[in-house]
């Protein structure tokens, strides 16, 4: 079997982690690709190497000089993400195919690396205005950080056409139903 990656890309609040891990639970050949990060752990619950794989940014750094990233981001000066090489290695090892979260640039970056072994979907909401709906409902953010989602969530909507597949999040089990097919699908190619 030749492993294969399928890549979840969104603007925040479209639903793509919620499709990821329904993915995840009903198939047991995917395994998810843990992303490098240069943050601090979230509280006690964040593990490393099950969550992210925590680095210093000088070990990010290095890793990058050494050219052990598929693909990876400065967010703003010392935050680095990025996706590791070895990831998808250690998950294709298991004999299973690899699914992403990721950013838009990273998933387009992932793609253009891996070529027809990769899927690149877009997840997004039937409208901006959904999603900046969805957005201001959580309640979770005051308006100068809402606002900034919403300029990046525009931002990250310019680029759905670059993707291979634009999947419309209006009906989360719909959504998942169309996700599913395009794994089974992708498996086959």
């Amino acid at each position: 079997m030749e492993g294969k990656l399928i890549i979840f890309s969104a603007p925040s609040g479209s639903g793509k982690t919620t499709i990821v891990k329904e993915l995840l639970a009903r198939n047991a050949d995917l395994g998810f690709s843990i992303s490098a990060c240069t943050r601090d752990k979230r509280g006690r619950h964040e593990e490393h190497g099950k969550d992210y794989y925590f680095l210093t940014p000088d070990d990010f750094r290095a890793k990058i000089a050494n050219d052990e990233f598929v693909e990876w981001e400065e967010v703003y000066a010392g935050a680095y993400y990025g996706t590791l090489k070895s990831e998808i290695e250690r998950i294709w090892a298991t004999g299973k195919h690899v699914i992403f979260d990721v950013d838009v640039r990273g998933g387009l970056a992932l793609k253009k690396y891996y070529g027809d072994r990769a899927l690149a979907v877009f997840v997004k909401v039937p409208t901006l205005e959904m999603l900046e709906q969805r957005l201001r409902s959580r309640g979770t953010e005051d308006e100068e950080a809402l606002s900034k989602r919403i300029f990046k969530m525009k931002f990250e909507w310019s680029f759905q056409e670059q993707f291979d597949v634009i999947l419309v999040n209006d009906q989360l089990e719909v959504a998942v139903a169309e996700a599913q097919a395009l794994f089974d699908k992708l498996k086959q190619s």
